[in-house]
């Protein structure tokens, strides 16, 4: 089963769905596109507005967005981290690996205080003199900046020891005790708002490290083969990258295109509308990727 041409057709609708995503995000494109960003989310969003690149993404991020609109982004993007995912897996099967040799751990830095009494200076100093010193050397060393990547790994589901769903109550609807004439009534805050402004620094990193794994689709099959190469030698946590049942975010457990259609037709009835285009992408290349992990070419 050679996949190529499978992998690249979804690699090319799903960076379409990505750049679609960040316009709706209200990011400025960039060079992706036109070259000249978004301007009418800009415009329309206000406090949205781009602001300059930060060093751990390659994308501008908008400073807010409205509730309902990053929901809106979220549902499709989880399912379209899941197919990117699945179609690195894909494009890895039949890449060899070689680790490097294992590395040296790093000398720990001696204090001042030790190091002068190696060469022969008596030296007195105080607990909080050492704290300080310590962290003049820390805030004297340059940070290293931090790397945006694509998770290879789907999260894993959370426990559910009780067997039951956990019961989420908002603040809007705590009890409330108090005496009264002892007490004042506390005010209880008002119910979220789908247009209240919330933080989009987070789902500006996702879709920067998305539309990255998808820029350079070998150099993620790189390291996906490099993690088989570390799980090979026992080096590695997980030992499947796919969590069972439905992929994360998606609504179809398998790809077959006609069959919700040949099935709603059966029965007389219309074919459902919530299949969304990136639902097909995402168990189409979760097909990929179960084959291409049961199915490894060692040629």
């Amino acid at each position: 089963m050679d996949g190529s041409a499978a992998i690249e057709r979804n690699h090319v609708a799903l960076k379409r769905i990505v750049a679609s995503l960040i316009a709706m995000a209200g990011l400025a494109v960039g060079d992706r596109q036109s070259g000249t960003g978004n301007r009418q989310s800009e415009t329309r969003m206000g406090d949205a507005a781009p602001q300059a690149p930060t060093p751990d993404c390659r994308l501008p991020i908008a400073a807010t967005l409205p509730r309902h609109l990053r929901l809106a982004i979220l549902r499709l993007l989880r399912p379209a981290e899941a197919a990117a995912r699945r179609l690195i897996i894909a494009a890895a099967r039949g890449l060899a690996a070689s680790l490097p040799p294992p590395r040296k751990p790093a000398p720990k830095p001696v204090p001042a205080d030790q190091f002068l009494r190696r060469l022969g200076i008596a030296v007195v100093m105080s607990p909080a003199d050492r704290a300080r010193a310590v962290a003049a050397a820390r805030r004297a060393a340059p940070a290293r900046p931090r790397n945006v990547s694509l998770p290879l790994f789907d999260p894993l589901r959370r426990p559910d020891f009780a067997g039951a769903k956990r019961r989420y109550v908002p603040a809007r609807a705590v009890p409330r005790i108090m005496l009264p004439g002892v007490i004042e009534p506390y005010r209880l805050p008002p119910p979220p708002s789908p247009n209240d402004p919330v933080s989009a620094a987070r789902l500006g990193q996702r879709l920067a490290a998305l539309a990255a794994a998808l820029d350079d689709l070998p150099r993620q099959a790189m390291r996906f083969a490099r993690w088989k190469a570390r799980r090979d030698r026992g080096l590695a946590r997980r030992a499947w990258p796919l969590r069972g049942g439905r992929p994360p975010g998606g609504r179809l457990s398998r790809f077959d295109p006609a069959a919700a259609h040949a099935a709603a037709g059966a029965r007389g009835q219309k074919a459902p509308h919530n299949i969304r285009e990136v639902d097909e992408i995402l168990a189409h290349a979760h097909s990929l990727a179960v084959y291409a992990l049961e199915n490894p070419d060692t040629s």
